[in-house]
């Protein structure tokens, strides 16, 4: 019996151990293509707005649910959005059920008086959540494209006239534009998160996107064709991630997007882990439940290349390889011990050096994306080791919770969509403490991660008796990780 479950676990190790190694693989070759695409001066064409009859209609819609807190900072931006007033109408797509209603509307209303075409738009009930708005909202707009941004995005006055331009190619449905963080350096989780974001929007955004593969509207800070969304089949609120789901069904349909890498639109990073984890619990849940709805339609498409659905799977698979590094993490200390009772398993060892060079290879990439923002010095490359393995460990450390996640979507268990609260916080002196949005209670999960950072503590205590240093570095992480995301949950709650 023993021997069977020790085959079951090794096997169970090593499939996790190859998928992660084939997702660093792709990773490898989306560096490749990233740092290719630098070095092309790529020529498109473009609407001449300086000729009146080639400046588009736009509508922007900015879906919000209880945005107090960020609500005049969001208006007072989009105002000054420089675009001709006869061309421009913003949507408010207010799904509130809070008091904030009120004030929105009464700065809506200054903003009407000043000539703005700027619309307050109810609906009875939150059906399909963020979807379900945007579909309202879509019925009467009145522009050929749609610009999306979410309460806590600021995009900058000139920014219509850098994205709308690309849309004079028929074939473009939709132009995306790279997120920047307005308070990066507010704490270690404001960093990490940054610095997984900033890598998704140079590294893989820009790796697929100049091969022609397939990429995503990320949900705000980007810009529609209508005709586009309604050929597509129009929103739809069955995923958590309705941008994702969009974005795929209008590529399969030929549909081209266009990755604007130059074109940063700030935002607001969640400044407690509480909002941290909510995010992530979508994102990671709606990655699956996408995976689960539309794979099949990737790989019996007759319209796109091997290599087009290869990067499609592996980017439906993103979230998976949580449930995957889990796993890993999970078996690696049982792995330990079943070395040592069955030399027979040593070949399956030798799998190991699949994650250690999967590490390597992130690190690799991940220095790219980095020096591209931050720079490339010496000091730099130091604050860069010091941030990959900081943001290696809580990403260690959040893999319980977002496992949960993809389990969930890949099951098919349907959840409400659970905003991020925003801030609007960019110093340590400012506080959150007082937001009336923030979850009230604790994680559920917290038992399970304390557990889990007491069980890797005895995975680096079981190096000593079986003298097998080999996975202390990993368990290291792993114990920091999980305590990082114990403690600060367990201190950041209100």
């Amino acid at each position: 019996m023993g021997i069977i479950i020790a085959y079951i676990i090794m096997g169970i190790y090593s499939v996790a151990l190859l998928l992660i190694f084939f997702y660093s693989l792709a990773q490898l070759n989306l560096l490749v293509n990233y740092l290719s695409q630098k070095k092309r001066n790529e020529v498109a064409p473009k609407f001449n707005l300086l000729d009146p009859k080639e400046i588009p209609f736009v509508t922007i819609q900015l879906p919000i649910y209880n945005e107090e807190y960020v609500m005049e900072r969001l208006l007072e931006n989009i105002s000054k959005i420089e675009y001709p007033n006869s061309k421009l109408e913003i949507q408010v797509l207010d799904d509130s059920t809070d008091d904030s209603v009120i004030d929105t509307a009464a700065q809506i209303k200054k903003l009407q008086d000043k000539g703005l075409d700027i619309q307050h738009i109810r609906r009875e009930n939150r059906e399909g959540f963020k979807a379900g708005a945007l579909k309202e909202g879509l019925k009467i707009a009145k522009g050929d494209f749609v610009a999306i941004f979410d309460a806590d995005f600021l995009p900058a006055s000139d920014w219509l006239k850098k994205t709308v331009i690309y849309f004079k190619d028929e074939e473009i449905g939709v132009v995306q534009t790279r997120w920047g963080h307005i308070n990066r350096d507010y704490s270690t989780l404001t960093k990490i998160q940054a610095f997984a974001l900033d890598a998704h929007f140079t590294l893989e955004q820009v790796g697929r996107n100049s091969k022609g593969h397939f990429i995503n509207f990320n949900g705000t800070a980007g810009i529609w064709r209508k005709e586009c969304i309604l050929d597509a089949g129009n929103w739809e609120g069955d995923t958590l991630t309705e941008d994702l789901d969009l974005s795929y069904r209008a590529q399969l349909k030929n549909w081209k997007f266009k990755y604007l890498e130059d074109v940063e639109t700030p935002a607001e990073l969640p400044v407690v882990i509480s909002a941290a984890r909510s995010q992530q619990f979508r994102w990671n849940k709606g990655g699956a439940e996408n995976f689960r709805k539309t794979v099949w339609s990737v790989i019996t498409s007759k319209n796109i290349s091997f290599k087009t659905k290869f990067h499609g799977v592996m980017h439906l698979l993103n979230s998976s390889m949580f449930l995957c590094v889990f796993l890993v993490s999970l078996l690696s200390i049982p792995a330990m011990y079943i070395k040592e009772i069955f030399p027979q398993f040593d070949i399956f060892f030798n799998m190991l050096s699949f994650f250690v060079l999967s590490t390597i290879i992130l690190f690799i990439c991940y220095w790219f994306t980095y020096k591209s923002i931050q720079g490339s010095s010496f000091d730099n490359f130091v604050d860069y080791i010091k941030l990959f393995f900081t943001f290696f460990s809580v990403a260690l450390g959040f893999s319980l919770h977002n496992s949960i996640a993809v389990l969930e979507g890949h099951m098919g268990k349907r959840s409400e969509f659970v905003r991020t609260p925003k801030f609007n916080l960019n110093s340590l002196t400012d506080s959150w403490k007082d937001n009336k949005y923030l979850a009230k209670k604790l994680s559920p999960n917290m038992i399970l991660e304390f557990g889990l950072m007491v069980y890797f503590l005895f995975g680096m205590y079981s190096a000593i008796p079986l003298n097998d240093f080999g996975l202390f570095p990993f368990h290291l992480m792993l114990f920091l990780g999980f305590g990082f995301v114990f403690t600060k949950s367990l201190t950041s709650r209100v």
